[in-house]
């Protein structure tokens, strides 16, 4: 029996060579440096090898579908299992992925409310009952004297098949005609139908008109109806809409009656059009329909529910939730403009803005009284709702000058946003759709008001709840609410619902374990941070409760309180007790401490990492003199509390009634001049607060960006700073050409000062010779990429190294210039922490570099591909480059989490930088959990006390000593014991 994972000769990356034995079935961190390659073993070495052996088991037909992968450099690898990686990485852009979606929630909720729910009218609001044949009948006997119809049975809706068997079935059973997609054939001239589309088939069951005595007929042919279609019929009328019972309707003449003949009961015309039109057509089931209204839904399935098929989606927005409308905070996002000098952005794009509208605004004004000169801010609502929404049909007089001629229309005014949607539906250009597209937020459709379904689907109900407002339920909400549904079940729905409630409450269970009790079940995927992506992806996992896998995940913990950590652990323990291996690269000091076996990795970053500095259990590594780690673990080292805490110059940043999310109106105030902490639980607010609110208003402030702040009333203070700068941990480029050379513009430097060397003097060389996006210096059999792609079927797509240029991504004669003997390419090449030495003579290089390596970046190559950064070196890159430009000494800095993904040694040398720039006079505000961190602020602002709706509110605002000693404040808990000096 294997006991262990067995690693031998690992070169990937930075790894040097590196063997190492992983007990199996045990819980193990990697931890080191940033940069040291814990990455490079745990995701590109082991994962790697452990998928690719996998893939390779499966056939060549199957493995076409997969993404393989590349072979590692590594000798071997014994003791491996099928490998699963659980990433950083968002679940899913996908405006129609949520939650619940994600999860496989929404698929047992569907399931369960097709199963137990109960229809109920939307006009009356009373159970829809049973349709009886009679009840049927009678309705169609309502319509008027004379109406002509096509009773149909409804035999395949919506479905993908060939159905030649079941059509010559239906011939056998003496039907002659039937509907195809709208198109009525007689059975043995029916085409071929292609299996990979979806279609509608009616067999014609009778045609008739409405008249005495046909009653008995008609009874028959809807129980023949019923019978095929499962309880369905359609009754679809041959002379328009349908009439409401009662009202009168012309009377066709005998002769154009559809008669049918006694053999001729199923009849039609072949190739007749579709008259199966919604408006042309009365649904009849035999489960369904409302006594007083007529409100009919047909067979309640588990897609009705379902927001991404056509039978379930609401038809205004086809199931988004959403639509895309003119915002007038982006239309006017200055209110302290007047309109002559440009509020309205979209009129005032052109410099001057165009005499057209301007004459029209002109024309307003005389005829509503108000003065272009007068700010957006200081003109009445009513002017306001005018100059925006129109006069709502009423005439106004417009008065135009078109150069010496003059002249007026009297006619309604459209208003700037009903011009604005006139001109996006009436444009064929691309260009013109972004450009206003530019001016548009999504909001809630105003037809499902943002459940995202049809109104049948809405009417269906548990307990009085439809499945829209179950899903806007918290995972904490949820459980509670499914854990006690079936105690308010009746006794047949119970024994029906029993094994769906199972699987919907452990599911929920799993979210609520890994710290995600906040999220909203029909929250979408693309709003999700790295880790909460990540924990769902570990709950799924738990879920599928296999054994004997490798799980391989990258700091899980990353976004969790520490109150949510101790959650994380012992569900990753549950995954390692069903009898897999779990592999964490983590940075948590709580986690390597509950871990079996720990391997810390180092002892420095990049070139000077690679090796495994220590590894066993907690104790042996604990003993190590070389790791950093075990420094920091038994606090040899330690990130130190501050001598004194900074007061600020001060002045103060309030944002007043904050109401974004679950925020239940806050008011805060951020001393400037400090180092600002927002903590709390996961979902308690802090980037609702931070973010949504306090940075996108300052931005559209000072910075003049077109955002939509979160709810609030005001922000105070920000006269008192002149820029503001979100550090975020977006990519910094989402392409390989993009590398930390060309983000900090420093590649600009290094092409100039290349170009400017005596070699390219004397050849002409410009600076544009030594770029590889562009012809002239680089390589064009590769475009300057230094690889070339051979797609290989079955197997990973390949990538060698480009003949030409050896993968330097230039030609010859460009890298015949140098500087020190190294030419540009070379430079690329280069870590930042040499590119410091080699430029120490060129001012501009050098400090662009110095930075990067202050962030804790020396590691990373100058050249690198952006796509291969983590989250916390690009933002890490991002802060590189904003320390770069000078100072001015009243920006505010707001970052979120910048210490994702860094080691003790490196949150330490961040600190220093975030501190160098209050100490410049600057304004910091961190969104975070880290104590570490926390510990060394001036002000923390601390919101909960739990996530989602029961957060929301201050719990705790003041020094880290003050916070500390307040009750209600989970992070004052933790940060206690962390104070003692």
């Amino acid at each position: 029996m294997l006991t262990h994972i067995s690693v031998r000769g690992a070169r990937e990356h930075n790894l040097k060579g590196v063997d190492i034995d992983l007990p199996r079935d045990q819980l193990i961190v990697i931890t080191g440096l940033s940069g040291s390659g814990k990455s490079s073993l745990a995701f590109d070495t082991i994962y790697a090898e452990g998928q690719r052996r996998y893939v390779e088991s499966l056939s060549a037909y199957a493995r076409q579908f997969l993404e393989m992968m590349q072979k590692p450099d590594v000798e071997h690898i014994d003791g491996l299992s099928p490998a699963i990686s659980i990433e950083q990485k968002t679940t899913s852009r996908n405006p129609r992925s949520t939650v619940a979606t994600v999860t496989e929630i929404y698929d047992y909720m569907r399931l369960l409310w097709a199963r137990v729910g109960v229809p109920y009218s939307p006009a009356t609001g009373l159970p829809i009952t049973a349709q009886t044949v009679s009840m049927m009948v009678d309705r169609v006997m309502a319509l008027a004297e004379g109406t002509r119809f096509y009773l149909l049975a409804p035999v395949v809706r919506g479905r993908k098949g060939e159905y030649r068997k079941e059509l010559a079935e239906w011939q056998r059973a003496g039907f002659t005609r039937v509907r195809i997609d709208g198109e009525f054939y007689e059975i043995d001239e029916a085409p071929a139908l292609d299996k990979k589309y979806k279609h509608d088939i009616e067999v014609v069951v009778d045609r008739m008109a409405v008249r005495e005595g046909i009653e008995t007929r008609l009874a028959d042919s809807f129980e023949t109806a019923l019978k095929l279609a499962e309880g369905l019929a359609y009754v679809d009328l041959a002379d328009g809409t349908v009439a409401e019972p009662g009202s009168s309707s012309p009377t066709p003449s005998p002769s154009t009656e559809p008669q049918a003949t006694e053999g001729e009961r199923e009849g039609g015309k072949k190739g007749m059009k579709n008259v199966g039109i919604p408006d042309n057509r009365i649904i009849f089931s035999e489960k369904f329909a409302c006594p007083v209204s007529g409100f009919t839904i047909e067979a309640i399935e588990p897609r009705l529910f379902s927001f991404n098929a056509p039978q379930g989606a609401c038809p205004a927005c086809d199931g988004l939730g959403e639509k895309m409308y003119f915002d007038p905070q982006l239309v006017v996002p200055n209110e302290d403009l007047s309109l002559k000098k440009g509020a309205v952005v979209p009129w005032a794009k052109s410099n001057p803005p165009s005499p057209y509208y301007m004459q029209v605004l002109a024309s307003l004004g005389r005829e509503f009284g108000f003065s272009l000169d007068t700010p957006w801010s200081e003109l009445p609502g009513e002017v306001k709702l005018i100059i925006l929404h129109g006069t709502g049909g009423k005439p106004v007089t417009l008065r135009f000058q078109d150069g010496r001629k003059s002249y007026e229309v009297k006619k309604p005014f459209e208003g700037v946003i009903g011009n604005l949607n006139r001109r996006l539906l009436q444009t064929d250009s691309a260009w013109m759709r972004e450009e206003l597209g530019k001016y548009q937020t999504a909001q809630p459709c105003e037809v499902c008001d943002g459940a995202r379904l049809k109104p049948e689907a809405r009417s269906v109900k548990i307990v009085g709840e439809d499945i829209s407002i179950s899903t806007r339920r918290s995972v904490s909400d949820a459980l509670a609410f499914f854990e006690t549904l079936n105690d308010k079940l009746g006794p047949q729905q119970q024994q029906i619902a029993k094994a769906i409630l199972k699987e919907i409450i452990e599911r929920l269970g799993f979210l609520n374990n890994v710290g995600l009790d906040y999220l909203n079940l029909d929250r979408t995927s693309g709003t999700l941070s790295g880790g909460e992506s990540q924990r769902i992806r570990l709950a799924s996992q738990i879920g599928s409760g296999l054994s004997g896998v490798l799980y391989v995940l990258d700091e899980p913990s990353i976004g969790l309180h520490q109150k949510d950590n101790d959650r994380l652990l012992v569900t990753l323990k549950r995954l390692r007790d069903l009898g897999n291996t779990v592999i964490v690269v983590e940075h948590d000091e709580d986690a390597i401490r509950t871990a079996d076996y720990i391997v810390d990795l180092g002892p420095g970053a990049g070139v000077h990492g690679g090796e495994v500095v220590a590894e066993g259990t907690l104790e042996q590594i604990l003993k190590s003199k070389r790791s950093l780690t075990a420094q920091y673990l038994t606090g040899e080292r330690k990130i130190e509390i501050p001598a004194k805490r900074r007061k600020g110059n001060g002045k103060k940043l309030t944002v007043h009634n904050a109401r974004a999310n679950n925020l239940t109106g806050v008011t805060a105030s951020i001393p400037l001049g400090t180092f600002t902490c927002i903590t709390g639980v996961s979902g308690s607010g802090k980037s609702s607060f931070t973010i949504d609110t306090l940075f996108a208003g300052a931005a559209r402030a000072l910075n003049g960006a077109r955002v939509i702040a979160g709810a609030h009333d005001k922000i105070t203070g920000l006269e008192h700073c002149d820029k503001v700068i979100d550090i975020d941990q977006s990519p910094i480029g989402r392409t390989p050409r993009s590398n930390p050379a060309t983000y900090t513009g420093a590649f600009t430097n290094i092409r100039d000062w290349f170009a400017g060397l005596p070699e390219s003097l004397a050849r002409g060389y410009k600076p544009g010779r030594f770029s590889f996006n562009v012809k002239g210096g680089r390589c064009e059999k590769c475009q300057g990429d230094g690889l070339i792609k051979i797609e290989m079927h079955f197997l990973p797509d390949v990538y060698v190294t480009c003949e030409d240029c050896g993968g330097k991504r230039y030609n010859r004669e460009t890298l015949e210039v140098k500087f020190k003997g190294h030419s540009i390419a070379d430079v690329l090449d280069m870590t930042v922490e040499d590119a410091v030495e080699f430029f120490k003579a060129v001012p501009p290089i050098r400090d662009k570099m110095a930075m990067l390596w202050e962030v804790g970046l020396g590691y990373v190559k100058v050249g690198q591909q952006a796509t291969t950064l983590s989250g916390g070196e690009a933002q890490r890159v991002k802060l590189a480059k904003e320390l770069s430009r000078r100072s001015t000494g009243q920006t505010l800095y707001i970052l979120d989490e910048p210490t994702t993904g860094l080691h003790f040694e490196d949150v330490r040398k961040l600190l220093e930088v975030l501190h160098r720039l209050v100490d410049q006079g600057n304004s910091v505000v961190v969104i975070e959990h880290n104590l570490d961190v926390i510990k060394t602020a001036d002000w923390i602002i601390d919101l909960g006390p739990e996530g989602g709706v029961k957060g929301g509110e201050i719990v705790a605002e003041g020094t880290p000593e003050k916070v500390a000693k307040v009750a209600r404040s989970y992070t004052g808990q933790y940060l206690a014991p962390m104070l003692v000096r």
